[in-house]
């Protein structure tokens, strides 16, 4: 191999090599993204689920729904 092959070769490697750390970072921020999200969609979640249990309870349906 020739000396400006290895060149190439090691500038390949080297331009391969930033390329890959540039997507795992991209990677990286949309995966925290995704669970930041999803964090956020499980308390919304949450809260609906509560508020429609309080309504229930105000409506007076929980005691109708236990007793079937």
């Amino acid at each position: 191999m020739s000396k400006t092959d290895r060149n190439a070769a090691t500038d390949m490697t080297a331009a391969m090599e930033e390329t890959m750390q540039r997507l795992q970072g991209r990677f990286q921020a949309m995966s925290q993204q995704l669970e930041s999200k999803i964090d956020e969609m499980g308390t919304r979640i949450d809260g609906l689920e509560n508020n429609v249990s309080d309504l229930m309870t105000q409506a007076g349906m929980e005691e109708q729904a236990a007793s079937k």
